[in-house]
């Protein structure tokens, strides 16, 4: 597996509070990695680093195996959820000017540039200032300019932030077809139903700490708690017929279908034991294991 970018024991300390204690994260090329950790768990000062905005107090950090220096900065794309447009300045010569910062030619850029703004209906904006835009659109022009110098690496904190549910799915489009053209994407967020649809690979971090790491399946299938769904048709037993060690929660009914479905918890696993007993008890529809969502793992893990 290639290694997009590799932190290794990365420490970080302002004063007595430690930002960042030995962290190490390999993060996969061509993968959508989500970096995750509630408020203050050292995310930023992380991402901060990778953009050499500061230095840590020890550790290093490769860039496809290159140790990280000042000229890597054009390899990198970065949407800070700290958004930062200049307000005085219009839309197109502030833009222009940001693609100018990573390297590509003026040309080129106005080319791009205008490719993108006619794409996402931006175009009478070009000559405005960025003060007269909202907040959803300067957050797009942003977007843009993180992009445009098509990065290795592109990294986005917060992304959704104070979008709506259109320009949100369009924002997730976009992550996904530059993940498909093959950019590398690390993506900090709290939204964990976008971790669940987008990312590939998580770490979790808490307290400057790396809590958890790996892929999204095997980190849901390492924390499967042996609960099982049943679906099925008519009506349910008076009584399940359940082998000793598991519970039933109550049956529920969708409005729509008409089928029911009942939940079981048991204290080890038995899916292919547990579903013979229950075959013979009512008209199964479908029956497979709850893995729990990042959201419960999220929680278990910071809590713990």
């Amino acid at each position: 597996m290639s290694i997009a970018l590799h932190a290794q024991g990365l420490s970080k300390s302002y004063q007595s509070f430690k930002a960042l204690d030995a962290l190490h994260l390999e993060i996969p090329t061509g993968s959508i990695y989500g970096l995750l950790g509630p408020n203050g768990a050292g995310k930023t000062t992380f991402l901060r680093m990778v953009n050499q905005i500061i230095e840590p107090d020890s550790g290093s950090l490769h860039l496809h195996g290159e140790a990280m220096t000042p000229a890597h900065a054009r390899q990198i794309g970065y949407l800070p959820e700290e958004r930062g447009l200049y307000k005085k300045m219009k839309v197109g010569e502030q833009a222009l000017y940001l693609a100018q910062l990573k390297g590509m030619a003026a040309a080129e850029a106005k080319s791009k540039l205008k490719e993108w703004f006619i794409r996402w209906e931006l175009q009478s904006w070009w000559d405005k200032k960025v003060e007269e835009l909202s907040k959803g659109q300067a957050q797009k022009i942003q977007f843009i300019t993180t992009v445009l110098h098509q990065p290795k690496v592109l990294i986005f904190d917060e992304p959704f932030s104070g979008f709506d549910p259109v320009n949100a799915a369009l924002i997730r489009d976009e992550m996904l077809r530059l993940h498909q053209e093959g950019s590398t994407i690390i993506l900090s967020t709290h939204r964990m139903e976008s971790v669940e649809e987008l990312c590939s690979h998580i770490a979790l971090i808490n307290k400057g700490v790396k809590v958890l790491d790996g892929t999204v399946q095997d980190i849901r299938e390492a924390n499967r708690s042996n609960q099982y769904k049943l679906v099925f048709r008519g009506d349910a037993p008076s009584t399940w017929n359940i082998p000793a060690g598991v519970t039933a929660s109550l049956t529920q009914r969708d409005a729509r279908s008409g089928h029911q479905s009942v939940t079981f918890q048991a204290e080890s696993p038995m899916a292919s034991d547990l579903m013979s007993v229950l075959a013979t008890q009512c008209q199964p529809i479908s029956f497979e294991e709850v893995l729990p969502s990042m959201n419960d793992i999220f929680i278990q893990n910071v809590q713990a």
